[in-house]
């Protein structure tokens, strides 16, 4: 089966570029070019294609908006392309909050020099999204506001930073003391559904990783901490977990438990010490450490996300005792790293996106 791409970038060696390297792979054909976002809603119209590679800035009409046009209008999954700085990983994040699915790093370097990991993974990374519904993207997009809107309880603008500090109390879990969450792909939306939904006072730390470049991670913290009721941080080495915070892992590193449980730690690591992890961050990495400091007293759960990443990590933490839970097939961007939990009879439980924060105040909250 062949995929149809429509390449929306203002560049001409760009546009050029993201062809041949696509229509190397035979399962894809790039059908239709865009130079901005205003060309991209006619030819998403009547070209119908299954993904669309969106840049983010360009004249006539930006990519943020064509995202937002064309969700509302023919829904169909985007993957953005978007510089590696601070005001790229923001835009990057108002892309994927107006209802792109993915996005990768725009490296003319890479591209240019042909290399091959880059190619691959553009390929593999267009693929992953071909063939899901149309319906989906929609409605991941509508999800994003629902999101959105539940925050209004708590709007983060009528909130004194100082009011929001945890609570930390005494701990009402009676067999949790961590909550860890590995994710790729789709994981942003994903994790804003689930952590909006989470009480200031929720009693345990939450451990985060999200495959993310280094500089988006900072971003995403903040983005989520001004959403949530939670408080949600990039964190940094040396500091305690704490109950009611979510530590999310810095991108290009990776992040380990240390300590004893009731004394648990933060380690950030150049990505060297771990030359076999693939990804950086890694959840195998973090949720492998916090086997050995949480032994069963942690509940694991991996979503939406490319490849097989957690599953060792998952596996470790289930020999211990640990439940682990994962996003089932229906509710995810790309089932991969779900379906490998899954399917190594290592997931003890595979829950819609849209139920699982509240499968997770059951079972450590009540």
């Amino acid at each position: 089966m062949t995929y149809r791409i429509l390449i929306v970038d203002d560049s001409t060696f760009f546009r050029r570029r993201i062809k041949q390297i696509l229509e190397d792979d035979a399962e894809l054909e790039v059908v239709g070019e865009a130079k901005n976002g205003q060309e991209a809603l006619t030819l998403v119209a009547s070209l119908k294609p299954d993904v669309v590679t969106m840049d983010i800035e360009m004249p006539v009409m930006d990519g943020i908006t064509a995202v937002k046009k064309i969700m509302a209008s023919n829904p169909v999954p985007i993957i953005m392309f978007s510089s590696l700085t601070l005001e790229g990983a923001q835009a990057t994040l108002d892309a994927l909050d107006a209802g792109a699915l993915d996005f990768l790093p725009k490296k003319f370097e890479d591209i240019a020099l042909n290399r091959k990991e880059a190619i691959l993974l553009l390929q593999n990374r267009v693929k992953a999204l071909c063939g899901r519904k149309a319906i989906r993207s929609h409605s991941l997009a509508k999800m994003r506001s629902d999101a959105l809107k539940s925050s209004d309880i708590f709007p983060p603008s009528s909130l004194n930073r100082i009011n929001r500090k945890p609570h930390l109390g005494a701990n009402n879990s009676s067999r949790y003391d961590c909550l860890a969450i590995g994710t790729s792909t789709g994981g942003p939306v994903a994790l804003q559904k689930i952590l909006t939904e989470l009480p200031r006072d929720f009693p345990v730390p939450v451990v985060l990783v999200q495959h993310m470049p280094g500089s988006f991670t900072l971003a995403f913290a903040k983005r989520l901490h001004d959403l949530c009721k939670v408080s949600v941080k990039e964190a940094t080495n040396g500091e305690s977990l704490r109950p009611g915070i979510c530590y999310l892992a810095p991108g290009g590193k990776q992040m380990t438990i240390e300590g004893s449980s009731g004394n648990a730690k933060i380690k950030i690591s150049e990505p060297e010490r771990f030359p076999d992890a693939t990804y950086k961050p890694s959840v195998d990495v973090t949720f492998d450490s916090m086997a050995q400091v949480y032994s069963s007293n942690v509940l694991a759960i991996i979503l939406t996300g490319m490849g097989a990443d957690g599953r060792e990590g998952c596996k470790k933490l289930k020999d211990k005792g640990a439940k682990i839970w994962a996003q089932d097939e229906q509710s995810s961007v790309v089932y991969g790293m779900p379906q490998a939990v899954t399917i190594a009879n290592i997931s003890q439980a595979n829950y819609d996106i849209a139920h699982m924060a509240g499968h997770i105040l059951n079972e450590i909250v009540d």
